[in-house]
């Protein structure tokens, strides 16, 4: 693994506006910024020499122009830039798993809250081995109050993501909102509805559960401030709520063997769907 942020450009608003976040994320990391630029093939048509060679000059124009815009930008940043042939999702899949972090652009719905994930940056995000960002085209603005959002699941701890989430509050110098979401068991039936103490006893145990596990990471980083939320009701829903005034939001992503293509839980598939902030996915073990 390199010790730098590497960002996908084609040259739509979506991927300029990825370039933007990462060479933020870049400067805050101190580490360099790899402009990646993936030429489809073997799926992109036979084309004309000349045109071909059209297509190679405005790639190298475009991580040029991009790579000085940069320079500029954020003195001191060392930027390299990377063309590639083949498969999109392949390709940056690969240059993923090298870097400490990826960032890749998203399809907006204009004025529909909510954003398409495209299929390469899907790809990329069920398969990668290492943390990666989306980021809108136009992001929605942000309150004052607005920090980083983390769903956790107290059932499955997770270091890989608690590191993530602590190391990125500690470099924004970011309010950390842990979030833990959950539903009585249909087991309790009508217990819940004639007894609401029910319901707040176990909501109080899981809250302190989540209290325990972030214990000893609130004593790593003293100086990051954290709350610990548990609510009732869908996962996904909540993160997405809670995505609405969010800086960043950071769901996990579990390794699971699927037979054919990538796989993502419902929970972080209908984040990074919906949130109007950038979404960090984390890869599980």
């Amino acid at each position: 693994m390199t010790a730098q942020v590497t960002v996908g450009l084609d040259g739509s608003v979506e991927s300029l506006a990825a370039v933007g976040w990462a060479a933020k994320a870049a400067v805050l990391r101190e580490v360099p910024l790899l402009l990646v630029h993936v030429e489809e093939w073997p799926n992109t048509p036979e084309v004309p020499l000349p045109y071909a060679r059209t297509l190679a000059e405005r790639a190298e124009s475009l991580l040029r122009d991009e790579a000085d815009r940069l320079r500029k930008d954020h003195p001191g940043l060392e930027v390299l830039t990377e063309r590639a042939r083949g498969r999109a999702a392949d390709e940056l899949t690969a240059a993923a798993n090298e870097a400490d972090l990826t960032v890749l652009g998203s399809r907006g719905l204009g004025g529909v809250r909510g954003f398409i994930v495209g299929s390469v940056s899907l790809a990329v995000v069920g398969s990668a081995r290492r943390p990666v960002v989306l980021v809108r085209a136009e992001a929605a603005p942000v309150a004052p109050e607005g920090g980083i959002v983390v769903g956790v699941d107290i059932y499955h701890p997770c270091e890989a993501l608690l590191a993530f989430s602590f190391n990125e509050a500690a470099r924004r110098g970011t309010p950390l909102r842990f979030l833990h979401s959950w539903t009585l068991p249909a087991s309790y039936g009508y217990a819940a509805i004639m007894d609401p103490g029910i319901g707040e006893e176990l909501g109080g145990h899981l809250l302190g559960g989540l209290d325990d596990l972030l214990e000893p990471w609130q004593k790593r980083y003293a100086g990051v401030d954290v709350a610990a939320v548990s609510m009732v009701g869908p996962p996904a829903y909540q993160l997405v709520e809670a995505s609405q005034t969010a800086q960043l939001v950071i769901v996990g992503r579990r390794s699971r063997k699927v037979p054919l293509g990538t796989h993502l839980g419902h929970v972080a598939h209908a984040v990074i769907h919906h949130s109007p902030a950038p979404v960090a996915v984390v890869p599980l073990m």
